[in-house]
């Protein structure tokens, strides 16, 4: 096929230890032509500008947003595979309008990434953080840490990474209790927790880590009231998407004392901005949304994009979400 008639697939924004480079983009460029941009796209015009003439889009960067107004200038666009599993940032239902199919990648990385979340639960309990940041200075003090093999964690979402959660946490010795929006009695049995309301889980648990998606259900499923239900001497894990947890909130409890410690991959805004006050709070472990950016991780993802276009472009499309 000459270059002329092979589909133009695009990265619009990327970084470049995900898809520039890798082995695996080789597949594509034996039946597409490829461009793969390895900046942040800084403008929704620069944005739309790198996705002209797209057939397919790699949304590897989830602050790159796809609604209506973008399909509309995109006439060529046919699919868009999410480089993850999350797909808030794509209005799918626009997308369905626009004869768009969207497709993510489920499960593949889920060791990865609650691994991840295991070592900040970790970091905040032992107040990894802050430590060393005292020690750099040169202060020698102490404070107590929290001892986890006999605690309870809290899990909030029970797809493929709750339930890898729950995997690490049982092998450790804590308690697992789990919050879902669809309970099973079979589910409990298979993930080896007990599943309780999310009320209940809040005020049980030393460690409360959320896995679950960001729907409208879920937006700010963590707020005010919710923290305050949370053990004064509670952490809060989050490696699914900033806006399940209300920011503001979370702060306010961290800064009065009310919870022991966070742990954030996600945030609200993304990247988190200069002097954000989640950066002024002492006892927080921040990590900038890289939870499954590992050789490993990163080597899975590459593999879910690649064979998710691939089976698009075959006539055969897998992983719908719309």
């Amino acid at each position: 096929m000459s270059n002329v008639n092979r589909p133009l697939i695009v990265v619009p924004s990327d970084d470049p230890a995900q898809c520039q480079g890798s082995p695996r983009m080789a597949d594509l460029e034996a039946v597409a032509n490829l461009k793969i941009f390895p900046t942040r796209a800084d403008s929704f015009d620069e944005q739309i500008e790198r996705a002209q003439g797209a057939t397919v889009i790699i949304n590897s960067r989830s602050y790159l947003e796809w609604r209506e107004d973008a399909f509309n200038l995109l006439p060529d666009l046919r699919f868009i595979s999410v480089c993850g599993i999350g797909t808030d940032s794509i209005d799918l239902d626009a997308a369905r309008d626009h004869g768009i199919t969207v497709s993510n990648i489920p499960g593949k990385t889920a060791p990865v990434v609650a691994e991840h979340a295991f070592g900040l639960m970790f970091a905040a309990a032992k107040r990894a953080a802050w430590y060393t940041e005292m020690t750099r200075k040169g202060e020698w003090v102490k404070q107590d840490g929290v001892f986890l093999g006999d605690k309870t964690v809290g899990i909030v979402g029970t797809g493929n990474i709750g339930a890898e959660m729950a995997r690490l946490c049982n092998a450790f010795g804590m308690d697992v209790i789990a919050y879902t929006f669809n309970p099973s009695y079979e589910r409990a049995e298979k993930l080896g927790v007990r599943f309780v309301d999310l009320d209940e889980l809040l005020a049980l648990s030393d460690v409360i880590t959320i896995h679950t998606k960001l729907t409208p259900d879920s937006e700010k499923l963590i707020g005010a009231r919710e923290i305050s239900l949370m053990k004064p001497t509670a952490i809060l894990v989050n490696v699914a998407r900033g806006p399940i947890v209300d920011e503001a909130a979370l702060v306010k409890a961290l800064n009065a004392g009310h919870l022991s410690g966070a742990a954030l991959d996600v945030f609200e805004d993304e990247p988190l901005p200069e002097g954000s006050p989640i950066t002024q709070c002492e006892q927080v472990v921040l990590t900038p949304h890289i939870a499954d950016m590992t050789p490993e991780g990163l080597d899975l993802l590459n593999q879910g994009v690649v064979e998710n276009s691939l089976a698009y472009l075959n006539g055969t499309p897998q992983n719908v979400v719309n």
